[in-house]
């Protein structure tokens, strides 16, 4: 039977191999290892965790760790190239654009092992962004390209991919949402970390916001976070807001001593379904999360994007999502029309139905059997 690695990096990328694992337990088609770079240590990534996903514990944990970009890439490339050597693989499979992305399709290619990517295509066109980067060098090398929207599709076209190595087969993230919304609905949720809070409104029917602030052109900065931080304590006066704070923001948060106000519950990190079970009921979401833009269109729930730019254009264009930049007046205003029934009408996307993995399995078992 031919073998494939499925790599992922950090918490997100195994919510978008999970689905592929899934598919290949079920079909039985092709020998599958998932590959643990260990580019994030997560505390969340426990036993539940892969429970919760329905995949096994990772085949092989490579403990890269942080560093810069070039070292964390280089330990990465190092680890993946053993391995590799050791027990070569008919293909390697990566997602997403992240630094372990980048690494493990570097090495697949140099050892002339074909390379899928899933979420292929997407450009923010801001090339300042590492994610930019690992995106286009990643396109760049891939045999096989998963694409979630038309415009991967375009871009990938405009690249001079051909027609044949790209495969239009929707969102494995959304794969993953609608499974996991099917575990909460049957789940106790009195015991996550999100609930009393929901319950204490609930009291007084009062609706909630949503934010995540992780991007280091929005909090890194003094100036631009103390004038995002300002937008917030603004919309808070109207709408509660509940903050999952990110350790890169709530460190900058002390540093610049910024304070965000009664009306802003702070939380720490959230593991995936307290966080689902937090936003989806929201009233609007405020984010700079790529995938938080695409999941809340997939549920209908109205997003307000802190970004200038956005690699995940049919969320704007088809979905909730609103690109409202940084100005503290555009955000504001996003938020009211959006608090006073004006905001936007949405859909989701075609082929966001849960079936993306499956779609990906097919085209595998046909491309690998033929390498």
């Amino acid at each position: 039977m031919k073998k494939i690695y499925l790599v992922a990096g950090a918490r997100p990328n195994f919510m978008k191999i999970a689905p592929v694992v899934r598919a290949l337990q079920t079909r039985k088609c092709l020998e599958f290892k998932i590959i643990h770079t260990g580019q994030h240590y997560d505390r969340e990534m426990n036993d539940v965790f892969f429970e919760e996903l329905g995949i096994p514990q990772p085949d092989v944990f490579m403990a890269a760790g942080g560093g810069t970009h070039a070292q964390q890439t280089a330990r990465i490339m190092m680890a993946f190239e053993e391995f590799c050597e050791g027990d070569p693989p008919d293909a390697v499979l990566v997602v997403g654009d992240v630094n372990s992305t980048l690494a493990c399709s570097i090495v697949a290619k140099k050892l002339h092992i074909p390379v899928a990517h899933v979420e292929a295509g997407l450009r923010s066109g801001d090339i300042t962004m590492p994610e930019e980067v690992n995106r286009i060098v990643t396109d760049s090398i891939s045999d096989w390209f998963f694409v979630t929207e038309p415009s991967g599709i375009d871009h990938l076209k405009r690249e001079g991919k051909p027609d044949s190595a790209i495969h239009y087969v929707g969102h494995v993230m959304i794969d993953n949402l609608l499974y996991q919304l099917e575990k909460l609905e049957d789940h106790d949720i009195s015991s996550l970390e999100t609930s009393p809070f929901k319950a204490k409104l609930a009291i007084n029917g009062s609706r909630y916001g949503v934010v995540t602030l992780h991007r280091p052109s929005n909090v890194d900065n003094v100036e631009m976070i103390t004038r995002l931080c300002g937008a917030l304590r603004e919309i808070a006066v109207e709408l509660p807001l509940i903050f999952p704070v990110h350790p890169r923001t709530r460190g900058n948060l002390e540093k610049f001593g910024i304070e965000l106000g009664p009306n802003i519950t702070l939380l720490g990190p959230q593991a995936y379904m307290p966080f689902l079970n937090l936003w989806k009921d929201a009233a609007v979401v405020l984010t700079d999360s790529g995938g938080l833009q695409e999941e809340t269109t997939a549920l209908g729930v109205p997003c307000v994007t802190l970004r200038d730019n956005t690699e995940r254009p049919i969320t704007v264009e088809e979905g909730s999502n609103v690109l409202a930049g940084t100005d503290p007046v555009r955000i504001i205003g996003e938020v009211r029309k959006i608090l006073h029934g004006e905001g936007k009408r949405s859909q989701r996307p075609h082929l966001w139905d849960g079936k993306a993995a499956e779609r990906i399995v097919d085209v595998l078992v046909r491309e690998v059997s033929q390498a």
